[in-house]
């Protein structure tokens, strides 16, 4: 079997890891929940789970890709081949994450070209869910294919195709020392430009105003931990992946560090920049900043675009927002995939063209899909369901496996004798208490509110069809790659001493 490939340097990994955990949710997710949550408050329990969760976490899977030299199936079969299924699982997840996550990319790519015009005119919400997406009536009406859509989605697997193909040193690596840079600077030239504006200090109050009485509420520490779950890419195979290509000598904890602040330093600029300008749309409507605000893709594509209409510069501002939110995706939709490449890599000793071609064409064609009129009805259910059981599921699974039916003191010990600072109990208490008993609560909150009501008022059709039935087929998959030796089958590191 071929010599494993390598980050060409530290900076790379980091750029690409970085990369990673920075996507849409950054941007349009951070903002909202922090608003809805208490404001400056939110921020308590956000760095509180950031420290004894995100960071954790990270470590964890910066250590055990490193250590076992492998995709996530890899990494379960090494320590004991039945937990194999684990790591396939969390590889389907990112699967289907990349098919409908890549449709998103594609709305953000069309609409970096409709900023130079305005072309969604005085109507933002009808033209987004009329002329562009031309959605239909429900989930089981598909309607025909958006030609838009379907193109800006050609250029994104393209694009994550081309970075793929070419490796992780060529590819990837170089990919992330562009995108994240140049991603850093428009965030933080749109962030200068907008606090300029009349209003924007009242947006900004808005979002960090504190209301400390919210840090009573169990509710707002959940969705804490919720929001660094969901923007570190961790517990579906991604980071796994990525820090199985470190060199021997790799500094373990300052690498999970810098990752997980940059990350969550993005989120708070991020914020900072959307309320600038939710602020500004308030002043000049002659409302409440409260009145204006949105989440998610209602924010990105119908509150921005009406906000850009009342701005100075609206190119300037519009082409660079958006461009910035493709980047953002772009630099995530090549590490979902490559996660997925490395695994089928792994297992069945593919060439990497072979892995690389076979998964972003059967890719492609399933998110097709998503280009439909009927697409974001399919994309916001498939969403939903991935995202509250399938990661939550795959990384609470993952926790409690290496946490308590493994020897964490061993990683520990791999991670403090490769890092220039050592992590200590606390890193063991975090992952085996804090960790699991969050992640278990997230998930029976999730299923709770799943049974007790139709997710957002779709009929229970859908729902099994796009929801429960995708979460389910990912596991009885992850069974059956698991039971499938493959022509080359994983190349075992035999070090089961991690193991109780």
């Amino acid at each position: 079997m071929a010599e494993r490939e390598q980050w060409g340097s530290r900076v790379g990994f980091i750029f690409a890891a970085v990369g990673s955990a920075i996507g849409l949710g950054n941007i349009w997710r951070f903002p909202y929940m922090a608003y809805e949550n208490g404001g400056g408050a939110f921020l308590v329990p956000y760095i509180f789970a950031m420290l004894t969760a995100g960071i954790p976490f990270m470590v964890l899977e910066f250590g055990l890709g490193h250590r076992f030299r492998g995709s996530a199936p890899k990494v379960f079969a090494s320590i004991d081949r039945r937990w194999e299924w684990v790591g396939w699982f969390q590889v389907l997840v990112a699967a289907v994450i990349s098919v409908y996550y890549v449709a998103v990319i594609g709305w953000t790519i069309s609409y970096t070209g409709f900023a130079f015009s305005q072309a969604w005119g005085s109507d933002p919400k009808g033209f987004f869910y009329g002329e562009f997406l031309g959605l239909t009536s429900g989930p089981l009406e598909l309607g025909g294919l958006r030609p838009t859509i379907f193109a800006a989605v050609a250029l994104a697997w393209g694009i994550t195709w081309l970075a793929c193909m070419t490796g992780v040193r060529k590819g990837i690596e170089r990919a992330g020392k562009i995108l994240m840079p140049v991603l850093f600077l428009m965030v933080l030239v749109l962030t200068v430009r907008v606090l300029s504006l009349d209003g924007a200090a009242d947006g900004v109050n808005w979002l960090f105003k504190p209301d400390f009485s919210r840090l009573m509420d169990y509710k707002v520490w959940v969705a804490a931990y919720g929001q660094i779950f969901f923007s570190l890419s961790v517990g579906f195979s991604i980071m796994l992946a990525y820090s199985s290509y470190l060199p021997a000598k790799s500094d373990i904890t300052n690498n999970a560090f810098m990752t997980v602040f940059i990350n969550c330093g993005f989120s708070m600029m991020a914020g900072v920049m959307i309320f600038s300008v939710l602020g500004y749309m308030a002043a000049q409507q002659g409302v409440l900043v409260k009145d204006v605000v949105s989440g998610g893709v209602g924010l990105a594509f119908i509150t921005i675009p009406m906000a850009i209409n009342l701005m100075p510069m609206p190119v300037f501002f519009g082409t660079l927002f958006f461009l910035s939110l493709t980047m953002a995706g772009v630099s995530s939709h090549i590490s979902i995939v490559e996660a997925c490449i490395a695994a089928f890599m792994d297992k069945f000793g593919w060439s990497r063209s072979k892995t690389t071609n076979t998964l972003c064409l059967v890719g492609f064609a399933v998110s097709l899909v998503f280009c439909l009129g009927g697409g974001l009805y399919i994309l916001d259910i498939v969403d939903h369901f991935v995202n509250n059981f399938g990661i939550l599921g795959g990384a609470l699974l993952e926790i409690f496996f290496i946490s308590w039916l493994c020897r964490l003191d061993v990683v520990r010990q791999h991670v403090n004798r490769i890092s220039d600072f050592a992590v200590g109990q606390w890193w063991d208490f975090s992952l085996r208490f804090l960790t699991v008993g969050m992640l278990g609560v997230l998930l029976i909150s999730n299923f709770y509110g799943d049974i007790a009501a139709n997710y957002s008022g779709y009929d229970l059709g859908p729902l099994l069809c796009y929801g429960w039935a995708v979460v389910l087929s990912c596991l009885v998959l992850s069974f059956v790659l698991r039971g499938r030796n493959g022509r080359a089958g994983f190349v075992m590191n035999n070090d089961n001493s991690i193991r109780r």
